[in-house]
């Protein structure tokens, strides 16, 4: 193999980022390297990193391989400790073209030293990366417009793999989105850690609705935008006026809500009620009313009782939910959480499936909705597109990129048909 490979793990934002990885690292001249971008929101996410890492090697066992991400920032030594990685690199390091040439040096003499990561926390800035395409072959495309996190929620280490909240200009994010469209895609999506803070850094503190009127004024030819996960309680009144006003902002939005218990929100130490959340949620169906609305929610957090986990439950119906990102709580070590009085294993464990089961029945109902109408089809694949709403729709016979207005005839519980 020549050139270099990048497996991601988690985010969007780390979609994004493995694309100028991948850039950075083949203009320092780097070949025959694997990159691990990994996340750290988990411990299962850290764990397939390891999982991924051994079996890579035994694959490929001439394959330089460089491990970076979330999980890299965090636990360097943990790392830097297996015989199969050659180089730890962190998650502001990697970003950058001379940690990639410092990367390939250390690499060329053969450096017993693993560990490139610098302090996160003193990472004040970001320079913004032009990106022309993505290899994943999709038609939808992410845009970094924000990285890190102010907030110390007490089950999350992310503040502690990404820094603190900073964003990109405007102007840039803007470039940034012309140039993917002139490069033929369809579909973009703006995203960062905690997304609706965008701004707080920048000269007048613009925020995210802003940005977002000013993408969809100066880059007219945009067809679809879309925004990834925000916390509902920073939502600002432009991107309220964006969601009811502009068709080309689709209608879908996902929320951290993470809880439904106020309690517990307290615990988590999230800025919202469960009040909040409810009043969100019919404000925006009221400005938007086919609007598909999401939610990660976390199953068994430290001191759940059952009547909290049904409060949380409830969230699904009370808020409309449609799509939902079940979180088995996984205790992160630092973090203030992980100290607590942890619920048993196995009760966490079925508490996400009974979530996962309220999901997907939340799913069905919005798909039963959904059968005799016509809907704009992003085509994804061969076999695949998403409606306006996200709401996956199987296909056959059309041609990736497309957006295609298609009929709902039926469903199979999961997807679309048409």
């Amino acid at each position: 193999m020549m050139g270099v490979d990048v497996v991601t793990f988690g985010c969007r934002l780390n979609t994004f980022e493995s694309e100028v990885i991948r850039r950075e690292a083949e203009g320092a001249g780097l070949n025959d390297a694997i990159v691990i971008n990994t996340c750290a929101v988990t411990n299962e996410a850290v764990a397939q990193a390891r999982q991924t890492i051994r079996r890579l090697r035994r694959e490929k066992p001439d394959t330089r391989i460089v491990v970076t991400g979330c999980a890299a920032q965090t636990e360097p030594e943990m790392f830097a400790a297996m015989p199969e990685v050659d180089r730890v690199l962190g998650n502001d390091d990697k970003m950058r073209a001379e940690a990639w040439r410092d990367t390939g040096t250390a690499f060329a003499v053969s450096s017993d030293e693993k560990i490139a990561v610098t302090d996160i926390m003193a990472v004040t800035e970001m320079a913004p990366h032009l990106v022309n395409g993505f290899q994943n072959g999709l038609p939808r495309v992410f845009v970094q417009v924000q990285n890190g996190c102010d907030h110390r929620c007490t089950f999350c280490i992310i503040p502690y793999g990404r820094g603190n909240s900073r964003s990109v200009a405007m102007g840039a994010v803007v470039d940034q989105v012309r140039a993917l469209v002139e490069a033929g895609y369809a579909e973009i999506v703006l995203t960062g850690v905690d997304l609706t803070s965008y701004g707080g850094d920048l000269p007048g503190s613009p925020k995210l609705g802003f940005l977002t009127k000013q993408i969809l004024k100066h880059v007219p030819e945009l067809k679809r935008l879309r925004i990834s996960s925000i916390d509902s309680i920073e939502a600002d009144c432009d991107l309220l006026d964006v969601i009811a006003d502009d068709e080309r902002l689709m209608p879908h939005l996902h929320l951290s809500l993470q809880a439904g218990d106020d309690l517990i929100l307290k615990r988590m130490k999230r800025r919202h009620s469960r009040k909040d959340a409810i009043e969100f949620c019919a404000q925006v169906k009221r400005l938007r009313p086919d609007v598909a609305l999401g939610a990660d929610i976390i199953a068994g957090f430290p001191t759940e009782t059952e009547g909290m986990f049904a409060r949380s439950q409830d969230l699904v119906d009370e808020c409309d939910l449609t799509f939902l990102h079940v979180f088995p709580y996984s205790p992160r070590p630092g973090t203030p959480a992980a100290k607590m009085p942890q619920v048993d294993g196995r009760v966490t464990k079925e508490r996400a499936k009974r979530l996962r089961a309220t999901g997907e029945a939340a799913l069905r109902r919005r798909l039963d909705t959904e059968v005799g109408t016509v809907r704009q089809v992003l085509i994804e694949s061969a076999t695949q597109g998403r409606t306006e709403h996200f709401v996956p729709v199987a296909i056959s016979g059309a041609v990736p990129g497309e957006v295609r207005a298609l009929k709902m005839t039926s469903h199979d519980g999961a997807r679309l048909l048409c």
